[in-house]
Order: structure tokens, then C-alpha cells, then sequence
């Protein structure tokens, strides 16, 4: 090859820099395109669940009318066919199924699958089934950006992510919240962050919210007047319903942990079933004087915010929409468990709030903040995600006055939850269909090794960069290496085999042709030096404040510091 056409290592290395550039660019700029079009995707799905509600079951639920009982469970045989013969992987409701993308099937979901999710959904959802549309938006979301990416060309290794940055489309679209959105995506979806991902993320949750606001507008979900904590006895109230939320919180996930896996384990045949019995099971629900559990609940919801139930039946739809909500999610019909969760919640904290005016005139808080912070907790307490269940509830209200109830009333009940049912639903359905994904709450408790926990003694000698090279090779002995420490703050490790330079010299003239060693602080994870102990045998360690040396590091040791930690040491 003549000396015009050869390409130089440093040419190489700035062409692959201008190619990664150009695809980040290019994932920020497909991140908006995803969110667009996520937005308008739930936009119609949300209409098609309106009209659907209208025509299959009017504009009024009534009950004791048979179409309440007939409807969901015509609705239901046909979804048990489609999922059966047309579209097998829209089952669930969507989370799950999106990790599952990300973390099994390189961030791949189906064109069929979105399509599926879509209009069975719809139906199902419109028909009456207790369930909710967030989740399957979440999916659909995911979904889009599964197909786009893979339209453009995007790298395998990008292309895992997209799944993530369209899930918080599809959601932030369905609560008209893009923060509560990207904050459920880090912490159930992909459970960490880095700069790159976190502004994709936040690009396509802003352009789908932008989507649907053009429709729906920017008025929040739910209207309540604002909180004023005038009896520090308030906050007593709220602790209660944190307490209660986690309890609810128990018997839902552990209906729905029963209930899921005695369904599946049926014959064949009865199976296709399930989704019908389901509908008759909450159209009867319906029919006998409690439609308001049917479907995603958002018009009882509101009702209950504003007084138009007694706190026995606020009480009663709660139970019932548990009952409902586990027996339509565990028969298999798709659809989602954030507004069920949502329902049970504002119900719970509206009797609370009804109760409390009742029997404790003398407090003054309001029954629309109770079923707010009800909402909340349930959020926290059985999707466990707590800080999500935080901003949701400012959002959905946007009331920032209710901050100090929902934080005390989040953590009561994420607390109780926890100690309660250790494993949180997301983990058990996902074991109880055969996959094992990684647990994003034990990955936010997990208590990470750093370098501090298997720093070791320095051994070796340590000289100054002012000392000559003859010095340095002396104090070396058999072992051959020295550390050098230099007057700015560098530390170098050198061999012997790696001195070129005469005995006169000194050492940081030798330094100037050598590679620096990499800086490391205690606090560090173990996983920051092992890159980089492939080219030493060892590595300083140094504090924060100075640069004193803190110890070494060494591969042997880092490998049985970690053993020791899987081993429980």
C-alpha cells in the first residue's frame, strides 16, 4: 500500500468518532420521530376505548341491564381466539413484555404484537374488562420504536434501547405526564441511566406529551382544590392511609400472585375460556349494582374525589375492583393494572377522607386530597415504584401543595409492602411465566462493592519522578516494579522491562515516553479497575483530598473480594 492511500491509527480513530457522533445525533433526532409518533398511536388507541365504551355499552353504565353481563363476555371469547390463533405474545400487560424485549430479544417486539396489543386491548378495555390502558400504551410505545429503529439501521447495540425510549412515549402520552413517564421507565424498565439514554428518553416523553396535549389539552387528569395543612393531626390521617394502601397492596398482589398461575396451569381447553368467564364474572359485577368497576374507572374516580359516595361503598368498589381487576389480568385478556391501581387507590382514601369528616368534624381536609394520596400509595405500595408514585400524583393533579401527605403516605406504604409481599409483582409474574429478568428493586438496593473494600497494602517501592533511573532500578529488587510518584499529583506503575532510558536520567524524563496510569478513588466500583488490569498488576489508589496513596489494587484481590461478596462474607 503506497503512503497516499494509508489510513493512520489516529485517522481510524476520528472516523469512528465522527460515525458514533453522527449516530447519536441521529438516535436524538429518531427519539423525537418516536415520540410523535407514539403520541398519535395512543391518541387513537385511547379514542378507539372511548367509542368502543360507547357503542358496546352506552353512553351510562346502568346495571341490571343484561348488556353488562353479555358484552364482556362476547368480547372475551373473541379476544381468547385472537390471542390463541392471531396475536399469542399481547397476553399481560406490557411491562414486563417490553424488559423482556430489552433484556431477551435485543430491544425486537413485532409489528403483529403492536397491532395485537392495540386492538384487543381496545376491546377489552371498551368491553368493560377491569383493566387500564397505560400499560399496553407503554408496550405500544416500545413497539413503534422497535420497528423504526430497525427500519433505519440502527447498531444492535442502540437498538436495544429504543425499546425503553418508546415505552416512556406511550406512557407519557397515556397519563399526559412525561415525568411520572421517565421515571417509571428508570426505575421498572431499565433501572439505571446514563446522560445518552436519559435524554432520549426524555425527548420522546415530551414529544408524545406535546401529541396528545394537541388533543386533550393541558388541563390535568383530576381537579382538587389545594391542600392546606392547618392540624399538624392531618398527617396522623395520611400515616393511616399509607398503612391501609400497603395492606390493599398486599391482598391485590397476592390475589393476582394466586390467582395468575392456578389459571394458567388449566387444560388447554379450558383456558380459551378464561377470558370469557372473566367478563361474565365482571359484568356481573356490573349488572348487580357496581358498574362503575368496569373498565379503567376513570369517571368513578373523579366521582369519588368529589363526594358522590358514602365511605361504605367507597370501600366496597375498592374490594370489588380488586376481586375484578385480578380475576380479568389472570384470565389472560391484555391490558394494563396502573388505572385498577389508580381506582383502588382514590376509593381507599376517599372513604378514608369521608370517614374522617364523619367522625373528626374538627379536621379540614379534603376528600378529593385523600383519594389523590390514595392513588399514590397503592402506586408505590404494589407497583413498588415510589418515586414514580411521587410525581404521578403532582402531575395527574398538578397540586404541589399535596407534596408533604403523598411523600409520608408513599413511603408508610412502600415500606409495609416491602416487609409484607418481598417480592414485588412485576418480579413474580415475571417468574411465573418462565423468564427470569433482572429485579429493578433489588438492583436499586443493591449495596455495590467498591475499590476501598479490597484495597491492599503497598508492597512495592515508591520513589519520587525526581530520582534518577539508576535509583529506581535499584530499589526494584526481584520483583521488578516500582511506583513513581510524580509532582503534579500522577502516579505512574513501571516494570523493568519498560526503562529505556541511561542510570543518569531522570525518572520523569523516562515518564514523558510512558503511559500514565489510570487515577482510581476508594469509592469507586470493583468493575472501574478491572479494564485496566490487564496492563498492570497493579494500581494505585488515592484519596480524594491530596492524592494521598490509599493502597493498591490487584486482580487477584478484586476476584476474591467479589467471590466473598457472592458468598455472603
Amino acid at each position: 500500500m503506497s503512503k497516499a492511500t494509508q489510513v493512520t491509527p489516529e485517522e481510524n480513530q476520528l472516523d469512528a468518532r465522527q460515525m458514533q457522533q453522527r449516530e447519536e445525533r441521529l438516535f436524538l433526532l429518531l427519539s423525537i420521530f418516536i415520540g410523535v409518533i407514539a403520541g398519535l398511536l395512543v391518541v387513537s388507541f385511547r379514542m378507539a376505548i372511548e367509542w368502543l365504551q360507547v357503542l358496546l355499552l352506552g353512553s351510562v353504565s346502568e346495571p341490571y341491564h343484561l348488556r353488562l353481563v353479555l358484552i364482556p363476555a362476547g368480547i372475551g371469547l373473541i379476544i381468547a381466539i385472537a390471542t390463541r390463533y392471531v396475536f399469542p405474545n399481547v397476553r399481560g400487560s406490557g411491562v414486563n413484555q417490553t424488559k423482556a424485549a430489552l433484556y431477551i430479544h435485543n430491544g425486537y417486539i413485532s409489528f403483529r404484537t403492536v397491532i395485537g396489543k392495540f386492538l384487543l386491548s381496545a376491546l377489552a378495555i371498551g368491553s368493560g374488562h377491569s383493566l387500564g390502558p397505560e400499560d399496553p400504551s407503554l408496550q405500544i410505545g416500545a413497539g413503534v420504536a422497535s420497528l423504526i429503529s430497525r427500519r433505519v439501521g440502527i447498531s444492535r447495540r442502540k437498538l436495544r434501547i429504543f425499546a425503553p425510549v418508546g415505552a416512556a412515549a406511550g406512557l407519557a402520552a397515556a397519563f399526559n405526564a412525561p415525568i411520572s413517564a421517565i421515571l417509571f421507565v428508570i426505575e421498572e424498565v431499565i433501572g439505571q441511566w446514563s446522560a445518552a439514554v436519559l435524554g432520549s428518553v426524555v425527548l420522546s416523553a415530551v414529544a408524545s406529551v406535546v401529541v396528545a396535549r394537541s388533543f386533550w389539552g393541558a388541563e390535568p387528569m383530576f381537579r382538587i382544590p389545594e391542600v392546606v395543612l392547618r392540624d399538624p393531626r392531618e398527617l396522623l390521617a395520611y400515616a393511616v392511609l399509607g398503612l391501609a394502601g400497603g395492606i390493599a397492596a398486599l391482598i391485590f398482589a397476592k390475589t393476582i400472585g394466586w390467582l395468575h398461575p392456578w389459571l394458567r396451569k388449566q387444560p388447554s381447553a379450558l383456558r380459551i375460556l378464561q377470558p370469557m368467564l372473566a367478563g361474565l364474572i365482571v359484568g356481573g359485577i356490573g349488572y348487580f349494582g357496581f358498574p362503575q368497576v368496569m373498565g379503567a374507572g376513570y369517571d368513578a374516580i373523579d366521582q369519588a374525589m368529589h363526594s358522590q359516595f358514602t365511605w361504605e361503598m367507597l370501600l366496597m368498589l375498592a374490594g370489588l375492583k380488586i376481586a375484578a381487576t385480578s380475576i380479568s389480568f389472570s384470565s389472560g385478556t391484555p391490558g394494563g393494572m396502573f388505572a385498577p391501581t389508580l381506582f383502588i387507590g382514590a376509593t381507599l382514601g376517599a372513604a378514608l377522607g369521608m370517614f374522617e369528616k364523619k367522625f373528626f368534624p374538627g379536621l379540614n381536609g379534603s376528600i378529593g386530597s385523600y383519594a389523590l394520596v390514595g392513588m399514590g400509595v397503592l402506586f408505590a405500595a404494589f407497583l413498588r415504584a415510589p418515586l414514580t408514585s411521587v410525581f404521578m400524583v403532582l402531575e395527574v393533579s398538578q397540586n404541589y401543595s399535596i407534596v408533604l401527605p403523598v411523600i409520608l403516605a408513599n413511603t408508610i406504604a412502600y415500606t409495609l409492602s416491602r416487609s409484607l409481599q418481598p417480592v414485588p409483582i412485576f418480579e413474580l409474574l415475571t417468574k411465573q411465566s418462565g423468564m427470569v429478568l433482572p429485579s429493578m428493586e433489588e438492583i436499586r438496593e443493591e449495596d455495590e462493592l467498591r475499590l476501598e473494600d479490597a484495597l491492599e497494602p503497598v508492597t512495592v517501592p515508591v520513589v519520587e519522578d525526581s530520582n534518577n533511573v539508576a535509583d529506581a532500578m535499584q530499589v526494584m529488587g526481584q520483583e521488578g516494579v516500582v511506583m513513581v510518584h510524580c509532582g503534579d499529583g500522577r502516579w505512574y506503575v513501571m516494570q523493568r522491562d519498560e526503562i529505556d532510558g541511561s542510570g543518569r536520567d531522570t525518572l520523569i524524563k523516562e515518564l514523558t515516553h510512558g503511559e500514565r496510569t489510570p487515577v482510581l478513588y476508594p469509592d469507586l466500583p470493583l468493575a472501574k479497575a478491572l479494564p485496566h488490569l490487564e496492563r498492570w498488576d497493579l494500581l494505585p489508589v488515592i484519596s480524594r483530598a491530596g492524592g494521598a496513596l490509599e493502597g493498591v489494587v490487584t486482580l487477584p484481590g478484586l476476584m476474591k473480594r467479589d467471590h466473598n461478596s457472592l458468598s455472603g462474607d
